[in-house]
């Protein structure tokens, strides 16, 4: 019987079930035998919110990325990604002597044509030029002056500052580098202000504009916390079919950073639903179990498929589990002492 059962479990089944029914055999076997008193609690339906799950990443309501407006090398860099900055901070230094001769020449160009245009203004006065040759010298003097601001204005570029505070995300040109006027040097944002945009298909907008409360999980980090605000922006994508919608997020979560992945779970309504908590899951891959005590105290594992997490703690059960039955609250300590208990049975 026990090779029967074997060889249709290896070559029959998949793996993942070849696990699940081991070891739903092995502990239905232990159940019968003694085990400690265990922590358990009777599943019950719960009302709850019913939300619809969207996913989407994390940004930073203030950033910038600092671009170059001068041509020229790195000569001197002052900071580093993670570093904290305040606006007007010096971040970079280009290297400006091309940008001071051009101002130099234009300086001098300046001073030029202002003597020209004054010295034709005093000949006019006394008659020896025409209006036409005041009016030329205006305009050479108007365009020496606009240049000369110009080449001005181009020599302070070679000091890069930061345009707000917060925190160096990535620096994106390194010491000895060329910088040319659009090349990105310096990406910063500011961690005290972020927030998670999401895509929300169309037919779904009107359901979405009377949504005031959703919940934002972070897979990666095992976190779950309550959204500050949700906002449907007014546009869509006519190739998609879908809108942005940017959810808030509070200040002050750790190791949360622009470029994450979260879900978002928008509350639409209220619904009665069996829940467990997650603690008490036991998951092999895609297998997700409990332990149930029936009314003779006894223990079995038994499969559930389970829905969308519900609230920061529990967890939908859509199948496997009925009202009023007992589950086991640490599976790992059921585990144990299941094993035990077959090992002294033995």
């Amino acid at each position: 019987m026990l090779i029967c059962m074997s060889t249709y479990f290896t070559r029959v089944m998949p793996s993942w079930r070849w696990w699940f029914a081991g070891l739903a055999v092995a502990f239905s076997l232990a159940a019968g035998a003694q085990v400690q008193r265990l922590p358990t609690m009777v599943v019950e339906l719960q009302t709850v919110d019913v939300t619809l799950p969207a996913n989407g990443l994390v940004e930073a309501v203030s950033q910038a990325t600092v671009a170059a407006q001068l041509a020229g090398r790195v000569v001197e860099v002052y900071v580093d990604a993670g570093q904290s900055v305040r606006r007007g901070d010096l971040l970079m230094r280009i290297d400006a002597r091309e940008a001071s001769e051009v101002a130099a020449a234009a300086s001098a160009q300046y001073v030029n044509a202002k003597a020209s245009y004054q010295r034709t203004l005093s000949l006019r006065q006394q008659g020896f030029v025409s209006q036409a040759a005041v009016d030329k010298a205006k305009a050479d003097f108007d365009a020496a002056q606009a240049t000369r601001g110009q080449a001005t204005v181009g020599l302070g570029h070679a000091t890069v500052r930061a345009p707000i505070s917060g925190v160096v995300a990535q620096r994106l040109t390194e010491l000895g580098e060329m910088a040319t006027p659009g090349k990105p040097l310096v990406a910063i944002h500011d961690p005290d202000g972020m927030r998670v945009t999401v895509t929300v298909a169309q037919y779904r907008l009107a359901q979405m504009r009377s949504v005031k409360q959703a919940r934002i999980e972070f897979p990666e980090l095992g976190k779950v916390v309550e959204a500050t605000s949700v906002t449907v922006l007014p546009t869509a994508d006519a190739a998609t079919h879908v809108s942005l919608v940017r959810v808030g997020l509070p200040s002050g979560i750790a190791d949360v950073v622009p470029g994450l992945h979260a879900r978002v779970y928008f509350v639409i309504g209220r619904a009665s639903k069996l829940t467990v908590p997650q603690t008490a899951i036991v998951r092999r891959g895609e297998v997700a179990a409990v332990y149930v005590q029936n009314e003779q105290g006894k223990l079995s594992l038994r499969q559930l498929r389970l829905g969308e997490p519900v609230g920061s703690s529990e967890i939908e059960v859509l199948a496997g589990l009925r009202p009023g039955e007992r589950v086991a609250l640490d599976p790992v300590k059921t585990a144990v002492d299941l094993k035990s208990a077959s090992q002294r049975g033995n």
